[in-house]
């Protein structure tokens, strides 16, 4: 009897998506071995291609496992295969890289230190014990170290470091997990660590003398992944208020880092989401509920029931806290309030001087700067999983910030997009290229209005746009001219500008996070943002599609005082809505709320009102928030960004009923009236209910009256998708009173999980949008 000779076929594979800097080559040649095939794989500026041939049976099978044993960090968007002429290969080869011209390839972010290299620098018998640089395919830095794709080493700032012959061999080692990868190093040939100034060390051990002075109620600056932390002994109340001091930021929360999830759970009650969340290879910075007995400074998060904890996610940050004798360390953005965070040595040690005791460095460059990206976990009850199938909001996650760990990996639409640059908002900046099939969101730039940050934006641009091959056809900015991100805009003059309202930005970002289409309803709750009208808007109910939106119901517009003095000095916002309560800017107050602020001011206020000289009208939902805040004696002034309604949510009792009428006033569009919200508030004040129960009622009250107005809008113009967007919606107990009422009437709700319903968030709406109007003027 003849033996069946097996049939050899070969094919031609090409992969797309986050496949570079994620250890997939090295996945691919392990793969292929083991199923006894030959061929080649190399990285293109496109993706990765690959060829491989052996018997059908064998080929078929390595296909099949492809996916579903990719490395943990790489992400698959496109997989397509052809049959090509078998070659007679016998062996499977990396091949060098390719660049090919106008094409691009995902770049992955920074990965958290895996297991096996953490055990590494803990083994003394490792020839990598301690070495705080340790990586490997399945983790650390990408994207704040890679200059240029194709992703290889000449095109890193590990360029300067010329591989030992023992981490050669294992670069070169196809059974190696540190098979090609790109920032192979250890002490012998790679980056070292330094503490300045010299007259501070302690020990021969840097890391350990960095310990020993944070034992001792000093404030390092430290060079970590995407630039420096400010860190200290969380425990320690005068060395917390020390950092503040220096650092100029008063009551803004500190993040927090400790060595173990179990170390967190003697200060923080721990969902099993949260945990998830806390532990992922992104490692963000989670909000987690402190416990009443946390033995942490109160001064790390005055006013605020949460405290935001983060893991050690580099090799350095494991061995400092490994050793210091401390349960917690702050780890804070170094720099002074409002500017980007130091990159460099030169400019640490210049710009730090005055808020560090002692510098912890290395000589490992920051090509990116990218800061802690920063979420929270929302528990919502109640809902109905065949009311949405597309959406997992049983446990909600809110990203606050999108940096680190998230940037820059896109957002994927199943349909093309045209190249677009979409500049973003004025405050917590970021800015979105479209192309192909993707949204590309920039890490977590900051407030445009610091000169540093804004010249910051623009180097990030400028790398994004070298990085994935990107010549815009368009620009979108925000309506609002005097925005710095609108003016970087209008810095482009060969290409057409398209100016977007704010609160339609807003949702188109959640339907490009959901795929739809439209229309839909559109919750937009936010500050402020320029309207059409000439008004500012912030409480907006909008029927959209990615091209167009119509507004069909809003707060009622009360007076903004000031203009941006309103924003920070919310008094300014509760005397507005009381006298609008009265209907008259000369009505006197109820003395118990009169004697809180001061005549000359409040005399100031009245006379803008009353003349509708630089008090423009607004249906803001924050600047309601924020005159609840100061009603309730929480906030008079601000010393951050949305401090008044952070602490009002923070106070509130969470099961408090809905009790004070918000009724809704038929129109084109429909208005909620604040009015009798206020009068009731105040009654309740001034009759000595406590604050806690009116802040939890509040919440309650205006969700119902968002729910009822949705029901409205919904039966009136057929609209049965809602779509939840603008920084009012990382309110945990508003959304907790409105997601699953909103559900029983029969809505299928969106909420933002990969990009923030933030300003942060804000670019990705504006890329849809310009994508679609340049689609429809060529109709």
């Amino acid at each position: 009897m003849t033996q069946r000779v097996p049939t050899n076929s070969r094919i031609r594979a090409h992969v797309e998506g986050v496949v570079q800097g994620v250890g997939f080559r090295p996945f691919l040649h392990q793969l292929a071995t083991r199923h006894g095939l030959a061929g080649w794989v190399l990285n293109a500026t496109d993706g990765v291609t690959l060829e491989v041939e052996g018997p059908a049976e064998r080929v078929a099978v390595f296909l099949r496992d492809l996916p579903l044993q990719k490395p943990r960090a790489a992400v698959i968007d496109e997989f397509s295969t052809e049959t090509v002429a078998p070659l007679g290969e016998r062996e499977f080869r990396i091949r060098a890289s390719v660049a090919r011209d106008g094409e691009f390839v995902l770049v992955s972010p920074d990965l958290c230190v895996c297991e096996l290299c953490l055990a590494e620098t803990a083994d003394p018998h490792n020839r990598r014990y301690r070495y705080p640089f340790t990586n490997c395919t399945d983790c650390g830095p990408r994207f704040t170290l890679i200059q240029d794709l194709p992703y290889d080493r000449p095109r890193t700032t590990m360029a300067p470091f010329t591989m030992c012959a023992d981490c050669l061999h294992e670069y070169e080692d196809p059974a190696d997990r540190r098979y090609h990868a790109q920032p192979n190093a250890c002490p012998v040939c790679g980056p070292h660590v330094w503490l300045e100034p010299e007259s501070e060390l302690r020990a021969r051990d840097p890391l350990e003398a960095a310990a020993r002075l944070l034992e001792q109620g000093r404030i390092l600056a430290i060079r970590g992944l995407g630039g420096f932390h400010l860190a200290c002994d969380a425990t320690n109340e005068g060395a917390v208020r020390l950092l503040r001091q220096r650092k100029g930021r008063e009551e803004k929360p500190f993040a927090l880092m400790a060595a173990s999830t179990q170390q967190v759970a003697a200060f923080c009650n721990i969902a099993e989401a949260e945990r998830e969340l806390l532990e992922s290879v992104r490692r963000p910075v989670v909000l987690l509920q402190r416990k009443p007995d946390a033995r942490i400074a109160h001064a790390v998060a005055p006013g605020n029931r949460y405290l935001g904890f983060m893991l050690p996610y580099t090799p350095l940050h494991a061995i400092l806290l490994g050793d210091v004798r401390v349960p917690a360390l702050v780890m804070t953005s170094a720099n002074l309030t409002d500017e980007p965070i130091c990159r460099t040595n030169g400019e640490a040690r210049h710009r730090l001087k005055d808020l560090a005791d002692a510098f912890l460095l290395h000589n490992r460059e920051i090509h990116t700067r990218c800061d802690d990206s920063v979420a929270r976990v929302v528990p919502l009850r109640g809902r109905s999983e065949t009311q949405n199938p597309k959406s997992k909001i049983q446990n909600h996650q809110i990203l606050v910030r999108r940096s680190r760990g998230y940037a820059p990996f896109p957002v994927r639409v199943d349909f093309e997009l045209r190249q677009v640059l979409a500049c973003g908002a004025e405050l917590k900046s970021t800015f979105c290229f479209s192309r192909e099939h993707y949204l590309f969101l920039s890490q977590h730039i900051g407030d445009l209005q610091d000169a540093e940050t804004a010249d910051y934006y623009r180097e990030a641009l400028d790398h994004f746009r070298r990085l994935f091959r990107l010549s815009p056809e368009a620009l979108a900015h925000d309506l609002h001219p005097d925005y710095v991100s609108t003016r970087v805009a209008q810095e482009f003059t060969d290409v057409p500008l398209v100016a977007v309202q704010h609160h339609h930005a807003h949702v188109a970002s959640a339907m490009a996070e959901h795929g739809l289409r439209g229309p839909v309803l559109g919750l937009a709750f936010d500050g402020l943002g320029l309207g059409t009208d000439g008004t500012v808007w912030g409480g907006e109910f909008l029927i959209c599609t990615a091209d167009k939106f119509r507004r069909v119901g809003h707060l009622r517009n009360v007076p903004l005082p000031g203009g941006d003095a309103a924003t920070r000095e919310p008094w300014r916002m509760a005397l507005s809505h009381l006298l609008e309560v009265e209907g008259d800017p000369d009505a006197e107050l109820p003395a118990a709320l009169a004697r809180r602020w001061p005549e000359t001011q409040t005399n100031l206020v009245r006379q803008m009102i009353r003349r509708a000289v630089n008090a423009p009208l607004t249906s803001s939902a924050g600047r309601l928030f924020d005159a609840v805040s100061s009603l309730l004696g929480l906030r008079d002034s601000v010393r951050y960004e949305g401090q008044a309604a952070i602490e009002l949510e923070m106070h509130a009792i969470p099961e408090s009923p809905a009790s004070y009428p918000l009724p809704l006033r038929p129109g084109e569009p429909l208005q909620l009236d604040t009015r009798p919200l206020v009068a009731a508030i105040v009654d309740e004040l001034l009759r000595g209910v406590p604050t806690e129960e009116i802040a939890g009622r509040f919440h309650a009250s205006l969700a119902r009256a968002m729910v009822e107005a949705s029901a409205a809008l919904s039966r009136q113009h057929g609209v049965t998708e809602v779509a939840l967007s603008g920084g009012v919606f990382q309110n945990a107990l508003l959304l907790r009173h409105l997601v699953p009422r909103l559900e029983e009437r029969g809505l299928r709700v969106f909420l933002q999980q990969q990009v923030p319903c933030n300003d942060g968030g804000l670019a990705v709406g504006q890329a849809l949008i310009a994508d679609a109007l340049l689609k429809k003027d060529e109709v």
